[in-house]
């Protein structure tokens, strides 16, 4: 019996590991993967480290005490901050699987019900991502903290803040990260060359590494993407191979400095050296928060996999390994200083150097990527200008390039290395940069604990005071060398504040305007005789940044041009604060006044990560939505009754084209077809255009001859066809924004001049659908705000 019962388990057992088989397999997967996309920054840390640390405040003694407490300092830091801080706690607090500055911003604004996007729905809190959100009792310190923020519009602007400093930080590190990783790996040259040539070769040759990096950003990393892995893993293997050599051959004993007694005893003798030594020791977590910033491209468990079993291991190896050469070699050059090279064995030099180089072009290359990610995710919620965003892969989640960026960030990363030109000052920089983003964090967490999580605020203080006084101590020893090249990050973080601070202002300003100025469409069809509106085939999109009423630029082009077209459609492209909106979820579609009009309004919804389709399958997916809600809609919006009125404000979520292509048949034509001759059910006078011709294909929808199908909405979607088929014209503003008079000089100048210079060198709201110029109309108008 005991034997039967072993066996049955052992059955049951081999069972479960089979169906996992495939789940540990994706996993492991994951898991290489990520050591070339998230840890390319962290493991070059190496590099530089010692160098920085002893390259002014402290000096190398024959005690060994400064490097046995470095070496101390370096394991605790790592072992605190990447392991036990974002391993183990912040990796859990994912925005339904995305992590980083903003998907802890967003994951709050849910929670607390507030947010900085003005076209904000309660519609879109039935989004299925908007799951699992609990309210607090309002008793409970995490209900009174709640209420607070959704009462206090100046905690809100504080909150939108220090993401927004959080964000800008994490650009001057995608600046500063690349060159000290490229300058700090082409250092090595200085070993093989006279000190009187080796200081013209090592700027340019990182300069021409830096230029080639960022011209082939274009290309998308797909195409090489397969080579960063085995790049970041014989890195590390390199650098604990020699970790390890360098402890048996000249240190064994080395181990004895993981104890933190050494940190004492090296705070104790070096004092305040010591203390402004510590901004070095900070570059030895440099990279750690990619950990959860590119948390949406793999998964929590792939994440720890890696960094516990591969990443960890051979950092601690690699710092060992140099600490127990330095020990025994007191004597070091001052020209070379004491750096990551001088440990290297001779023979292995050259290669080292090699493998180097390519880990800092990886790790720079992850850490541009993530940059135009953060700057994508900040443009989708309304803090900074739209800018152009090209997918270079249809496969791989999240690979995306912003030309824009990408060259201004070229510019600023070469004049940081030429003005340089050596590791400390631009050390002194990324370190800032790199802590202020730790601590950005750590207060976004501290209120996702109690907010997101509902747990005790002793809990949460607990999280803010171990972290954050240790996160707190590195930010004064970075702040403390201002003059040193800690200004960079500020200058450039007060300047990226500067544009999206003044760009959520003029939008938020903008959008209130519009809502103020909104018109209804029976009072502007009442205008029609008067004006001699007149309908022209075809459909009309125009776009508009509202989600309900008439946008005055309408009027305005009304007014002036009394005609539209056969169909209208108000269509609103809006971004919601969640990383994904799912295809069934994407269209909310209603209809603007009564059916003869012929007048809809469709919301498109996008994530912050989501990728926006182009011109063409957007437009077929736009009408096929039309189509269902056509057919699908309600039967009753014809009456002039007041419920009917509220009624017809209704939007409905309409699917995806392959949720309702069994009844309403879609196929494509190359050329175009010819239109059906309807009677027009608008009591305005229409006028026939020729169909416009475009060499592409075009969707055309045949109405079955089917008994289920009302004759009503069969004709509906007939007139729907032949405007489609007519062609679509895009109908945009143009505006011009001014201040008020009367406004403040302040108001003035961030109107007239910042906003107003934003503007004008910014996309377009709809630039993403690759609209064609000959389908596009714009319509100009001046906002006085």
């Amino acid at each position: 019996m005991d034997l039967s019962i072993f066996l049955g388990f052992l059955f049951d057992k081999f069972r479960f590991l089979g169906l996992q088989k495939e789940s540990l397999r994706t996993v492991l997967t994951l898991a290489y993967q990520s050591l070339g996309v998230v840890y390319g920054d962290l493991s070059t840390s190496p590099l530089y480290v010692f160098k920085s640390t002893f390259a002014e405040d402290i000096e190398h003694s024959e005690t060994n005490e400064e490097i046995f407490g470095v070496l101390s300092f370096v394991f605790w830091t790592l072992t605190l901050l990447p392991l036990l801080k974002y391993v183990f706690i912040v990796l859990k607090a994912d925005d339904n699987g995305e992590g980083g500055t903003f998907a802890l911003y967003s994951l709050l604004c849910r929670h607390a019900r507030v947010n900085s996007l003005p076209s904000s729905q309660v519609a879109d809190e039935d989004l299925s991502m908007y799951k699992d959100i609990i309210s607090p009792a309002p008793s409970t310190f995490s209900g009174r903290l709640k209420s607070t923020l959704e009462k206090q519009r100046v905690l809100q602007k504080c909150l939108l803040l220090l993401a927004l400093t959080g964000a800008c930080m994490v650009i001057g590190d995608g600046i500063l990260s690349p060159a000290l990783s490229v300058f700090s790996a082409v250092s090595g040259i200085e070993l093989a060359m006279s000190k009187e040539h080796h200081k013209y070769i090592e700027v340019p040759f990182a300069c021409l590494i830096l230029i080639a990096l960022f011209a082939l950003q274009h290309y998308g990393t797909h195409r090489v993407g397969f080579l960063f892995a085995p790049v970041v893993i014989t890195w590390l293997f390199c650098i604990s191979a020699i970790g390890v050599y360098n402890i048996f051959h000249w240190n064994p004993h080395v181990y004895q400095a993981l104890s933190p007694y050494y940190v004492y005893k090296f705070l104790k003798k070096t004092q305040k050296g010591g203390w402004m030594s510590l901004g070095g020791i900070l570059l030895c977590v440099t990279g750690s928060e990619a950990m959860f910033a590119d948390l949406g491209h793999f998964s929590q468990l792939s994440i720890k996999i890696a960094f516990t079993s591969i990443v960890y291991p051979s950092l601690v190896l690699a710092y060992m390994g140099q600490a127990a050469y330095l020990s025994q070699h007191h004597v070091v050059d001052n020209d070379y200083r004491i750096g990551f090279y001088v440990s290297v064995p001779e023979k292995l030099r050259w290669p080292v150097l090699v493998i180097a180089i390519l880990a800092a072009v990886v790790g720079s290359q992850a850490i541009i990527t993530g940059t135009f990610s953060i700057i994508k995710q900040c443009s989708a919620l309304g803090c900074f200008p739209r800018v152009k965003i090209v997918h270079t892969s249809s496969k791989i989640h999240g690979q995306i390039y912003i030309p824009e960026i990408n060259w201004t960030l070229m510019l600023l990363c070469l004049a940081v290395t030429i003005g340089f030109r050596d590791t400390k000052s631009m050390g002194n920089a990324s370190g800032l940069a790199v802590i202020t983003v730790m601590l950005v964090t750590t207060c976004l967490m501290s209120l996702v604990i109690v907010l997101c999580w509902h747990q005790s605020i002793v809990l949460a203080i607990c999280f803010v005071v171990f972290f954050g006084t240790f996160e707190a101590l590195y930010f004064s020893a970075s702040l403390i060398k201002f003059l040193g090249g800690a200004w960079v990050p500020i200058a450039l973080s007060f300047i990226f504040m500067l544009v999206m601070c003044v760009w959520h202002y003029g939008m938020l300003r903008q959008y209130e305007s519009d809502v103020q100025n909104r018109v209804s469409i029976d009072r502007l069809l009442s205008l029609g005789p008067s004006l001699g509106i007149v309908r022209v085939g075809g459909i009309g999109l125009i776009h508009t940044e509202l989600v309900s009423g008439i946008p005055a630029i309408f009027s305005h082009f009304v007014t002036n041009i009394p005609a539209f077209h056969q169909v209208l459609i108000f269509l609103c492209v809006k971004s919601v604060s969640i990383p994904h909106v799912k295809n069934e979820e994407r269209y909310l579609v209603g209809r603007i006044g009564l059916k003869e009009y012929r007048i809809y309004r469709c919301i498109v919804r996008y994530g912050y990560r989501d990728a926006h389709v182009d011109n063409e399958q957007f437009e077929n997916d736009l009408v096929c939505s039309i189509v269902e809600y056509i057919r699908t809609g309600r039967a009753d919006l014809d009456s002039a009754d007041e419920d009917a009125a509220k009624r017809r404000e209704e939007m409905m979520v309409v699917g995806t084209p392959t949720t309702h292509l069994d009844r309403i048949q879609v196929r494509e034509d190359d050329d175009d077809v010819a239109n059906t001759e309807l009677a027009s059910t608008s009591e305005l006078r229409e006028t026939r255009s020729p169909p416009v011709i475009r060499p592409r294909k075009r969707v055309r929808f045949v109405i079955p001859e089917s008994p289920e199908i009302d004759q009503n909405v069969r004709y509906e979607l007939r007139e729907l066809m032949r405007a489609r088929e007519a062609g679509v014209a895009y109908i945009m503003g143009h505006s011009y924004v001014r201040a008020k008079q009367g406004s403040s000089l302040i108001k003035k100048i961030v109107i007239n001049y910042g906003y107003d210079f934003l503007r004008r060198n910014c996309r377009a709201n709809i630039y993403a659908l690759n609209v064609p110029p000959a389908s596009t109309l714009e319509v100009g108008m001046v906002y006085h705000i």
